[in-house]
């Protein structure tokens, strides 16, 4: 054991080693400042023994001590508590680190703003008039879902964010804060809130609390966010473009597998957001009639501000001469009967005037054109550039009265149960299920067809039965309280054959959703939702079907476009990182081909998580990367889980993200093609051989091994993680323990948490090995950005592992020989993936091209390491019966400051 002298000896030396790890200035303030906290609650003892931890760690990556087995990281010193101290300690440094990399731009790429992308797309070529008809046409939206990766609790991501903001007061020179607290205590003060907060939810979250973080989101960073952006937008476009980039969310409407979400938490997602939306309007409008006091004495008066104003009955003789403020007055009142309408009570701010509510946003801004078009009369049009008002239009066009579209999922099977159901008891077909495809779909195309409604209120239905019709019919008032706008999309999880797609159509028959009149016609469009492996080859073949129905092209030709979605991290768990990767672009560009022969708009939805093995990374890269005929100008994108987090924590770095996603989307629409058709085939080919590869000796391991399951189930802390409550989801879709019915979300995380990240690389040592040809595979990297995209998130992934930490995670494995054989595997192909990665990019060293990234990579390892070794002592101790709660809280606390180190690990 390390004696105190020598730990006081170790700290003397902490500064300076700080100095050569952590370039960056703002890591090295806020950690001063986290040192301090700690050793003022924790005392000077704890303090210097977490320090001691942390140089010795810092001094074996900067090779200092090169002896692994020789070092003493200190933890045997920490007793329970100070090792739950400990961990809270590197948890904070590393959320901290991350709070300072991204507001320094650390992970900024090139070309990531709107006029980069527009420069660039100038010198090819590429007229304004092609820009501007593209983003008229076009649709890119975020989707904010509730998978349980973000670990941390929103009091500590408060209190992050306020220390972002008084960095920035720091970076201004202030002194003070506006309530006039010097802005280094106010810093101290809330880094010490951090340190005294509990990390970890005592309770299991409820789709409630989902929906409040994700509105917290919504108000607080993208409200002001979007409009801001559209400013911005304006001057570099030369022209007023409209609301393309608008805002998604499956909070409460995805039923998938969490029976939590019902009705209710439908009606409370939507109650919420329309809520928060309305009282803004209420709180822009009451500001506006502060400031237009203009008189009619002084200024001339549009007709139509006049009928703006007598419409309004204000008789308020403070007024008289001010029809602005009238006019105001009006729109006020409108606004507080919209909401009284909408939530069923007065507004906080009660309006006194008698006024009908809006039947639309599109209402709502007229009147407010209204008043822009009589502030262009006066002064040369001087006081029609008025910001806020500008700034309120282009928030309604963005927003609506439902602040986020909202989609509903539900998988296929419980589609295929509930139409049978209604089928049966309306006497139409008493067995569904037992029935062919082409039974099924040539009954469900006369079903939709038909006015008559199968749902009947005097039958009897299965609870399941009643919760499908129930949503259905949510959606219906959802539409006449908050506009179609509310909800556009029903996505199928698990979607195989046509008849899942007509399936969602009947139910949506059922509430009114979808017309059977001579021109059908869909208020809510089916969405399906492609996942596996086998899935993605036969989407283009089910789509192609879909389209060819006269109903469904009637329907979509109205709406202009058609959705699908593709699933990023079932296809991995299915085939692995270069299979199922590859299986997308190709299955996106077949999909892109049925679209054009129909004559129809594709829209793709894409479905990624944060970690590598669930599609993340860069999601700039990724979306440049993409096939140009599969973006077109329209995109979705799920944010899900830690990356809403990282990537929308204060309006600045959500800016920058969402500046970044807009970019992308209009390079990869519009960008020449950087590769002849000849290399493009003659890739695509080389891929396939990398893929079929990759696919075999990932299934071998994951599907054929018999003894996997358990192995994984050992060597990573899954079971743990099921324990914490961090979502309202379970981990699981059964109770089996096959890997078929894992989540994918828990199994990249616990792959992760290992520091394995084997959904992230496995199979693609092999996959290079087995090519015949190195020169083909640096070609590829060199001019063909999904191959290089694809090398470069593997890199990361290589990166943040960690080979010789992961064995000692398999010395949890409690058979010997599996152990030995499994392990052996993983180790062995690690070590081709790593090798195989250098030759091919000609990288002496992982991310040697992004030096940025690699520099915050190895600042975090030292921190991570640690808790890597005290999580597998705590596991060990529980899985051999230990039943303190300190034991869990440990383990706790390690899985959530590992991923907070690690970042993208969910």
């Amino acid at each position: 054991m390390t004696t105190v002298a020598e730990q006081d000896s170790k700290v003397a030396s902490v500064a300076k080693g700080a100095r050569s790890v952590e370039q960056n200035p703002d890591i090295r303030f806020l950690g001063r400042v986290l040192g301090d906290v700690i050793r003022r609650f924790g005392g000077d003892t704890l303090f210097r023994r977490i320090e001691y931890i942390r140089s010795t760690s810092v001094d074996r990556y900067r090779g200092v001590i090169a002896d692994d087995d020789a070092v003493d990281p200190g933890l045997a010193a920490l007793s329970q508590d100070e090792a739950l101290d400990f961990v809270r300690g590197f948890m904070l440094f590393s959320m901290l680190a991350n709070l300072a990399e991204d507001r320094q731009a650390e992970a900024a790429e090139p070309d990531a703003t709107l006029a980069e992308a527009l420069e660039i797309l100038k010198v090819q070529g590429t007229g304004q008039e092609q820009i501007a008809e593209l983003l008229a046409n076009g649709l890119i939206m975020p989707v904010l879902t509730a998978h349980p990766t973000e670990v941390r609790r929103k009091s500590m991501i408060d209190h992050k964010n306020r220390i972002a903001e008084l960095m920035r007061l720091r970076d201004e020179g202030r002194s003070e804060t506006l309530d006039g607290e010097r802005v280094e205590e106010a810093l101290a003060r809330q880094v010490a809130f951090l340190w005294l907060t509990r990390p970890l939810r005592r309770e299991r979250l409820f789709v409630a609390d989902e929906v409040e973080t994700a509105v917290s989101y919504m108000r607080d960073i993208f409200l002001p966010v979007l409009p801001r952006l559209y400013g911005r937008w304006e001057g570099v476009l030369g022209q007023r473009p409209p609301s393309f980039l608008r805002l998604g969310t499956w909070i409460g409407g995805d039923r998938d597998g969490n029976p939590n979400v019902t009705v209710d938490t439908l009606r409370l997602a939507l109650g919420r957001s329309s809520e928060t939306i309305l009282l803004h309007y209420l709180d822009q409008v009451h500001a506006l009639g502060a400031e237009l006091s203009i008189s009619a004495e002084l200024a001339d008066v549009t007709p139509e501000l006049r009928v703006l104003a007598d419409r309004s009955h204000d008789a308020s003789p403070a007024r008289a001469d001010e029809p602005y403020r009238r006019a105001i007055s009006g729109i006020y009142a409108r606004l507080a009967a919209t909401y009284k309408a909408n939530r069923g009570k007065e507004p906080p701010r009660p309006s006194r005037l008698e006024a009908e509510p809006y039947e639309a946003p599109a209402e709502f801004s007229g009147e407010l054109e209204a008043v822009v078009d009589a502030l262009a009369s006066e002064g040369n049009g001087l006081l029609s550039a008025h910001a806020p008002l500008r700034r309120l239009i282009r928030t309604v066009e963005t927003f609506g009265f439902h602040l986020a579209t909202l989609d509903l999922r539900q998988n296929s099977n419980v589609h295929e149960k509930v139409a049978a159901e209604l089928l049966a008891t309306a006497g139409v077909e008493p067995d569904y299920l037992a029935l062919s495809e082409k039974e099924r779909v040539d009954l469900l195309r006369k079903e939709l067809g038909s006015e008559r409604l199968l749902s009947s209120p005097f039958l009897s239905y299965s609870d399941q039965t009643q919760s499908e019709l129930a949503i259905m019919r949510g959606a219906a008032e959802a539409h006449a309280l908050f506009g179609p706008a509310a909800i556009q999309y029903h996505v199928i999880s698990k979607t195989e054959q046509l008849s899942d797609l007509l399936e969602v159509h009947v139910l949506l028959k059922e509430a009114g959703l979808w017309s059977a009149s001579t021109a059908p016609h869909a208020d809510i469009m089916a969405v399906p939702l492609f996942e596996t492996i086998a899935d993605l080859e036969r989407a283009p073949e089910v789509v192609r079907r879909w389209l060819e129905l006269p109903e469904i092209m009637t329907a979509v030709s109205e709406r202009g476009h058609a959705e699908v979605m593709i699933g990023y991290s079932d296809s991995n768990k299915d085939g692995g990182y270069l299979t199922s990767v590859w299986s997308l672009y190709k299955g996106s560009e077949a999909l892109a081909a049925v679209f054009a022969d129909a004559g129809v708009h594709m829209q793709l939805f894409h479905g990624r998580g944060g970690a590598v093995g669930r599609g993340g990374g860069s999601s700039f890269g990724a979306i440049r990367a993409q096939s140009k005929a599969t973006v077109q100008g329209r995109i979705r994108i799920t944010e899900q889980g830690e990356v809403i987090a990282a990537k929308y924590a204060t309006p600045d770095i959500a800016a920058a993200n969402l500046e970044a996603m807009t970019a992308a989307t209009v390079l990869a629409s519009l960008e020449r093609d950087q590769l002849s058709e000849a290399d493009r085939r003659r890739f695509a080919h080389v891929m396939d051989g990398l893929s079929a590869v990759s696919f075999s000796e990932y299934r071998s391991l994951v599907y054929d091994e018999p003894g996997f399951p358990t192995f994984f189930r050992q060597v990573t802390p899954l079971l743990e993680i099921a324990t914490l409550n961090i979502g309202s989801r379970p981990a699981s879709r059964t109770k089996s323990d096959r890997i078929e019915d894992l989540r994918a979300i828990p199994w990249v995380f616990s792959w992760a948490q290992a520091r394995v990240m084997l959904p992230g690389w496995y199979g693609v040592g092999s996959a290079a090995s087995a090519a015949q040809d190195l020169g083909a595979l640096r070609e590829m990297f060199a001019a063909w950005p999904f191959f290089r995209t694809s090398l470069d998130n593997i890199a990361m992934v290589l990166a943040k592992s960690d080979i010789a930490i992961s064995a000692r995670y398999a010395e949890l494995v409690e058979d010997e020989q599996a152990r030995a054989h499994l392990f052996g595997r993983i180790r062995d192909e690690w070590h081709r993936t790593h090798d195989a990665l250098l030759e091919i990019t000609g990288e002496t060293s992982l991310l040697e091209r992004s030096p940025r990234l690699r520099n915050s990579i190895r600042l975090r390892l030292p921190y991570i390491e640690p808790l890597n070794h005290l999580q597998i002592e705590l596991m060990r101790r529980f899985r051999s019966g230990e039943t303190d709660q300190k034991v869990q809280d440990g383990i706790h606390l390690t899985i959530n400051a590992i991923a907070t180190a690690l970042r993208n690990s969910g």
